[in-house]
């Protein structure tokens, strides 16, 4: 039998509807009392709950009872199965122990006042917890055993606890438990706790940013750990073209394991990345499984990446160690990748920046060099290139990019074109514009996609030869 305390009065209820049926103007019209049955004196009396108890554990609570500190609501929580650690935590008295030695302090006490409360039978199932903090222990033990070899100075734990539980438990402390008791989730995660810092040195328990997140399924008894990534803020200078910025899977097997004949088992459509050359060092390092990177935008593959770098964040998954010299890494990185890629300025920084890497709009810096057909004399050259600088481009996506990007038209600044230099049919320029801008589609217009551009305000089809990012204009 199951119930939750005194019920609401239903002749109140009854009471309301009828008003609302009388101000509607239904009073007048008919007797509310002439549907009445008559009571069969005879007939059998039908059992029926009132809520005023409920059964738990095969004993019954009392409503009624007060509830602790007073000494009958400590007896009554005895009587109906209380285990000592749950005993100890609602009772609302202060004992020199904790926990259930506390509890079992009081119920000594209590049985001391009541002789008879000794030898009355008593349920072996806590109705508060169901005996959940006799396996603390155990799972303070796996947790030390999986968490042995990690490198941690933090620690949050998440317990999941049946909600049926919680809301039995919930009703019972509420009603006889001590004013401000605290509740069995908190009250678990707290005995893990302090059985981890009896068995850990140094460990500190935070509710965000943690090195590890300890996960409790109080039903099964599962305890999984997660590590929580590192991350390493930097700029890197890609040197070399024909290197993408992120792992590129192999278009033909999809990057799946051992590959194909075509990526010769690597499943990489390119074996360097810009990933790769970098977060392989910091893998290794912090003995992890594996790495994300995340770019102040990027560039195309045959693009170099030069002046002081392109901002990054480099994610380090599941790292057993958390801490090595980033100087160390750093030249490490710069020996083995020498003449493709250059990080610098790295430092140690969490997942916010993550997000602040990728929402920044910054304006960059490029220099690019295209051919033209039939080019005109040199100062018509110079003039018209020079007049883009302060324009507004209008941008249709890229036919280049259209497998990957809305079709749609973009407004980008040119904040200044200089720099221009001209070798015969070779023309090479500096420009600077706001973040976004197809710089190569501002050159050779993409069919008309891009107005105005180089080829537009010559009047002669122009070719990319190169392009490259001189500086991103953030931090």
């Amino acid at each position: 039998m199951t119930g939750d305390g005194p019920k609401e009065d239903a002749s109140a209820s009854e009471e309301e509807e009828w008003q609302l049926y009388s101000s509607a103007g239904y009073a007048s019209a008919d007797d509310p009392w002439d549907d009445l049955v008559a009571i069969n004196e005879d007939a059998d009396e039908e059992e029926w709950f009132d809520g005023d108890d409920f059964e738990t554990s095969g004993q019954t609570v009392d409503w009624d009872s007060p509830p602790c500190p007073a000494p009958l609501g400590i007896v009554h929580m005895i009587r109906i199965g209380t285990c000592n650690h749950c005993l100890h935590r609602v009772a609302g008295r202060r004992t020199e122990e904790t926990g259930a030695e506390a509890g079992a302090t009081l119920r000594k006490e209590a049985f001391a006042r009541d002789k008879e409360l000794g030898s009355s039978e008593i349920p072996e199932l806590c109705p508060l917890c169901e005996n959940l903090f006799e396996d603390v222990e155990n799972i303070v033990e796996r947790i030390v055993e999986q968490t042995g070899e990690l490198d941690h100075g933090t620690i949050q734990i998440g317990v999941h606890v049946p909600k049926d539980l919680i809301q039995e438990e919930d009703r019972i402390r509420t009603r006889h438990g001590a004013s401000g008791s605290r509740p069995l989730k908190a009250s678990f995660t707290e005995s893990i706790q302090m059985g981890i810092r009896q068995r850990m040195d140094g460990v500190e328990f935070v509710k965000e940013r943690p090195d590890l997140m300890i996960l409790i399924d109080c039903l099964t008894l599962r305890v999984d750990v997660d590590i929580r990534p590192v991350f390493i803020y930097g700029r890197y200078r890609k040197l070399e073209r024909g290197i993408p910025q992120t792992r590129w899977p192999c278009r033909a097997c999809r990057g799946r394991d051992g590959g194909c004949e075509s990526c010769e088992g690597s499943g990489l459509q390119y074996l360097d990345s810009v990933q790769d050359l970098i977060g392989e060092a910091f893998r290794l390092a912090l003995r992890a499984d594996n790495t994300s990177f995340h770019g102040m935008g990027r560039e195309d593959i045959d693009v170099r990446c030069l002046g002081r770098g392109r901002p990054f964040v480099l994610e380090v998954k599941h790292p057993k160690v958390r801490r090595t010299d980033l100087e160390e890494i750093e030249k490490a990185v710069n020996s083995n990748a020498a003449g493709k890629v250059e990080i610098l300025e790295l430092r140690w920084t969490n997942r916010s920046e993550v997000s602040r890497i990728k929402e920044t709009r910054a304006e960059k810096s490029y220099t690019i060099r295209f051919t033209i057909e039939d080019p005109p004399e040199d100062s018509s050259i110079i003039e018209s290139i020079s007049s883009l600088s302060g324009v507004t481009l209008e941008q249709q996506t890229p036919k280049r990019v259209s497998h990957r990007r809305a079709d749609k038209n973009r407004k980008r600044k040119i904040t200044s074109v200089d720099n221009i230099v001209i070798d015969g049919n070779e023309v090479q320029f500096s420009v600077r514009c706001e973040a976004g801008t197809y710089v190569k589609e501002l050159v050779h217009s993409d069919e008309g996609r891009t107005v105005p551009s180089v080829a537009g305000v010559l009047e002669r089809e122009c070719q990319v030869t190169w392009l490259d990012v001189e500086d991103i204009h953030a931090d």
